[in-house]
């Protein structure tokens, strides 16, 4: 397993480092944000539990749509971050919500 995901990310580095044209150490900075967004989003419990790959393949789908929609607008990265951080936390407040009722 870890051998499949060593195998991946180095894959996904030499991608975006011939994206960049060279190496940066802090080009893939706040991507953890996306990620777990997307998969929030997709349905995937942060407490735990079970997702589905489709899930998580439509909330990246929809952190892409939105990544690129503001990017188009020119809205500045200081609010791209927040406008992000404040779809994941209420993704997290409506699975807690629906958690809850159940």
């Amino acid at each position: 397993m870890f051998a499949i995901n060593g195998l991946m990310v180095a894959i996904a580095g030499l991608i975006l480092s011939s994206r960049l044209g060279a190496g940066s150490p802090s080009a893939g900075n706040i991507a953890e944000l996306d990620a777990i967004a997307a998969c929030v989003i997709g349905g995937t419990s942060p407490a735990g539990g079970i997702g589905s790959v489709a899930g998580a393949v439509m909330g990246a789908f929809i952190m892409s749509a939105l990544d690129n929609g503001m990017s188009m607008m020119d809205v500045a990265t200081f609010w791209q971050y927040i406008v992000k951080g404040a779809i994941l936390l209420l993704a997290v407040w409506m699975d807690s919500a629906t958690k809850r009722r159940a």
